[in-house]
């Protein structure tokens, strides 16, 4: 326990020391809320029905931002080969590497929250079903983001390939996220939400280590 909680660690203080991803993040997300009044006119309740669907894909496009930096820079400087040795197992290493991804990338975007609603027009029980939706789908598409980020982590140009591979994939979390936002009762689709982020933050870790070790060979 002690290891894995090391490597959360230890990429919280690499992408700390680099700095400017958070803020990064954050902005990207927070632009798409303000360009998108002056594309579809200043109409209040035009913005309030389209809210939910413009939050969850600028949340999903600014998660994709730091997609590609999740294995490559170990790979380039070669800890991902020496995480094959470690002493813990590869799959808990991308485990651990995917929470400290998720802290870096989605918690900002929750904090940020308030800020896109001012901007979309969006009242509190809203902008509470996004925040909440927000923090039950993102896990979702973390894990599906890391999945992509091992496939590719061997090619070239795999920052570009690996947003294209995963966007199927996440296509059922966005429709649930927006479900739970505008529709009437927001409950089932909370639990699908629920219910597809604890299956894929499950399984996606094993699946990304077995690209790794096959990226490896």
């Amino acid at each position: 326990m002690r290891a894995f909680t090391a490597l959360i660690a230890r990429d919280l203080r690499l992408s700390l020391r680099i700095g400017g991803e958070a803020l990064t993040l954050v902005l990207f997300f927070v632009m798409i809320g303000v360009i998108v009044p002056f594309a579809i006119g200043p109409d209040k309740g035009q913005l309030a029905r389209l809210a939910p669907g413009i939050v969850w894909i600028a949340a999903f496009l600014s998660m994709l931002l730091g997609l590609d930096r999740l294995f490559r820079n170990d790979d380039d400087d070669g800890s991902l080969l020496l995480f094959r040795h470690a002493a813990i197992p590869l799959e808990a290493i991308v485990a651990a590497k995917t929470i400290a991804h998720w802290l870096l990338t989605a918690l900002p975007l929750l904090v940020a929250t308030p800020v896109l609603a001012i901007l979309l027009a969006m009242d509190f029980e809203s902008w509470w079903r996004t925040t909440f939706s927000l923090l039950l789908g993102t896990p979702a598409l973390v894990a599906f983001g890391a999945l992509g980020a091992a496939v590719t982590v061997s090619l070239r140009r795999g920052g570009l390939i690996a947003p294209v591979l995963i966007l199927p994939l996440c296509v059922p979390v966005l429709i649930f996220g927006v479900g739970a936002i505008s529709g009437g009762s927001s409950g089932p689709a909370l639990l699908f939400l629920a219910a597809i982020s604890l299956v894929v933050s499950t399984f996606a870790p094993f699946a990304a280590a077995l690209a790794l070790r096959v990226a490896g060979d």
